[in-house]
């Protein structure tokens, strides 16, 4: 395991992820600078997130920034959009008086054009082309890299981390990790440990050896997207071999770190518009909270809603929603939140689900059954997409979720059904 292995707090995080520019209902686009309610106005649904099951809150960006929040412009002052620092010392005080964690987004690859150092310096600290001109991100022209390889970055990132960890919270979801050499990461991180022993640390990765830049970051955690296209995707085109697949390679990222599992964040279209029969939603929803991970939930996915990413501006507005005042006023999804609850609770009393591996039982392209184990406990879990029941031969083992009939051979599950069952104690070959 890596220098930096996650804290022991961890292994009970579920988080929340809000995109407060969204969530508060200020202006992403930084034209009008139409400031919203502050980050301490998220207070108020902090008992929500208690209610729902979870313990934890991913903040997307809130530092100071020309428009959407990824291009910051000082890492060292809160969104004058969002509020204050005193704002954001108040929420995570109050989050903490609940045992709730906190994590802030930091991005600490690209900046924006307008961002300058906070502290003067021989040039800038921006890499640049040999012609002088400075290098945008993935072609976003407000969007310019930062030079990791200049000593002064590292030292900026290094304080700009510790400061925030200073006012309590807990650690750091590094967006596009990915873009960052992973020496940067392993520069950086081991000097805010030093300060900051109990801190975490998740990268943002797409498509990479997972495992590999894990260890050479010195990271704790990266994002298992992943599991997240095998997820959405497989149910959508009734094929859970290519979810097999999938989790065949999270068993082997489980050995060696913990990963950060979701099936929606503020980038992509949400869950229950991904797929588009509804009855196989809470599939989806099964999957995230029985397998091994650090579970996120995206704000909105535990109230149904539908939204579609596009690729034009402001095509993220959608999936980046305002929630009102009071949690007492969303009324919507009932339904939807009472089955996270469910599942969220079933998970709170298997912990051991954290680090729990799968292997399956049944695959076709439309049903599915695993095994989901670790030395504490067993669950069975079966997914039904087809028209035909799904006939499970599972014994010594008692119905916890779904629904299920049991048979003379088994138990049956319902077409387009799902079920959870737990062993029973001293039942383990």
């Amino acid at each position: 395991m890596h220098e930096g292995s996650s804290p022991a707090w961890v292994d009970n995080a579920i988080w929340w992820h809000v995109y407060p520019l969204g969530f508060l209902g200020a202006d992403p686009t930084g034209v009008i600078r139409k400031p919203g309610r502050t980050v301490a106005a998220i207070e108020p649904w902090l008992d929500y997130v208690l209610d729902l099951g979870l313990n934890g809150i991913v903040l997307a960006p809130i530092f100071e920034s020309e428009t959407h929040g990824y291009d910051t412009t000082d890492y060292f002052q809160i969104d004058t959009r969002l509020g204050t620092e005193a704002d954001l010392v108040s929420l995570v005080a109050a989050a903490r008086g609940r045992g709730i964690r906190v994590l802030l987004d930091g991005v600490f690859n690209h900046v924006g054009r307008s961002f300058r150092s906070p502290a003067p310096t021989d040039g800038d600290l921006l890499e640049r082309t040999s012609t002088g001109e400075v290098v945008t991100f993935e072609g976003h022209e407000g969007l310019v890299v930062l030079n990791h390889d200049d000593e002064r970055v590292a030292d900026l990132v290094v304080e700009a981390m510790a400061y925030w960890l200073d006012r309590g919270i807990d650690g750091w979801r590094l967006d596009a990790a990915y873009a960052v050499p992973p020496a940067f990461w392993a520069r950086v991180l081991p000097r805010v440990r030093e300060r900051h022993p109990d801190a975490y640390f998740m990268g943002e990765y797409l498509q990479a050896d997972y495992t590999e830049v894990v260890r050479e970051g010195r990271l704790d955690s990266a994002t298992q997207y992943e599991l997240w296209q095998a997820i959405w995707h497989s149910i959508e085109d009734e094929n859970f071999f290519e979810l097999d697949w999938a989790l065949t390679r999270h068993n082997g990222f489980l050995e060696t770190f913990v990963p950060y599992t979701f099936i929606g964040n503020h980038d992509v279209t949400r869950i229950a518009s991904q797929i588009t029969d509804a009855r196989h939603h809470p599939h989806a929803l099964v999957l995230l909270l029985v397998l091994g991970g650090t579970p996120s939930i995206y704000y909105g996915d535990e109230r149904g809603l539908r939204a579609v990413k596009e690729t034009r501006w402001g095509g993220d507005d959608e999936i980046r929603p305002v929630y009102p005042d009071d949690p007492a006023d969303f009324a919507a999804g009932g339904e939807t939140f009472r089955l996270h609850q469910e599942l969220i609770g079933l998970r709170r009393r298997n912990p051991w689900l954290v680090r729990a591996t799968t292997s399956a039982v049944i695959c076709t392209n439309t049903q599915y059954v695993i095994e989901v184990v670790a030395d504490e406990g067993r669950l069975f879990v079966a997914l039904n997409l087809s028209d035909e029941a799904l006939p499970a031969r599972i014994a010594q083992a008692d119905l916890v979720a779904g629904h299920a009939t049991e048979t003379a051979g088994g138990w049956q599950v319902a077409s387009h059904g799902w079920a959870v069952w737990q062993e029973t104690p001293g039942e383990r070959d």
